[in-house]
C-alpha cells in the first residue's frame, strides 16, 4: 500500500468566507455570516428570524409533573413548547430547527422516542441532542430547549 499525502493551501490563500446560500433572509444570513455576529448561549445581534427558547418544563399551570411517566413529562413540555412556538409569530414544530432534551435519566431517551416521533409527524425531524443532567427545576425529568427559525 502506498502513501497518500494532501497539499495543503499556504495560509495566506486559505478561504477565510463561507458560503451562504442566497435565499435566507438577510437577517438570517448575518446570523450564519461569521463568529462576529453570534457567540454561546443563543446570543444575537439586531432582528433575527432566529428565535431561541431555553428551560421549556414539563408544567401545567406553574405546576412541574414531576411524579409522572417520562413519557408524560416529555408529552407536557412539547405542549408547552408548541404553545410557545404559537405566540411567537405563529410558529409550528416545522420551524424548529434544533432540539435539545434534557434528562435527568439518560437511558430514558428511547423511552420518549416514539413521543417525540408522533408529536413531529408530518414534518421533517428536527436534529435532537440528549444530554443528560444532575438535576432540573422542581424535580422535572426532562427540560427543552430549542431553536426555532422562520425561513
Amino acid at each position: 500500500m502506498g502513501q497518500q499525502t494532501t497539499e495543503v493551501e499556504p495560509e495566506s490563500e486559505q478561504r477565510t468566507e463561507m458560503d451562504i446560500d442566497p435565499t435566507l433572509s438577510k437577517e438570517s444570513k448575518r446570523q450564519r455570516e461569521g463568529t462576529d455576529n453570534i457567540g454561546a448561549f443563543g446570543k444575537r445581534t439586531g432582528s433575527s428570524d432566529l428565535r431561541f427558547f431555553e428551560g421549556i418544563l414539563p408544567e401545567i399551570d406553574g405546576e412541574i409533573l414531576s411524579e409522572h411517566s417520562i413519557e408524560e413529562q416529555f408529552s407536557t413540555a412539547l405542549d408547552n413548547l408548541e404553545a410557545v412556538l404559537a405566540d411567537n409569530r405563529n410558529a409550528t414544530f416545522g420551524d424548529v430547527m434544533k432540539l435539545e432534551i434534557q434528562l435527568t435519566d439518560p437511558s430514558a431517551a428511547e423511552a420518549i422516542d416514539h413521543v417525540y416521533e408522533s408529536r413531529f409527524d408530518g414534518v421533517e425531524l428536527p436534529p435532537r441532542t440528549v444530554v443528560g443532567v444532575c438535576s432540573l427545576p422542581g424535580g422535572a425529568d426532562v427540560q427543552l430547549d430549542v431553536i426555532a427559525a422562520e425561513e
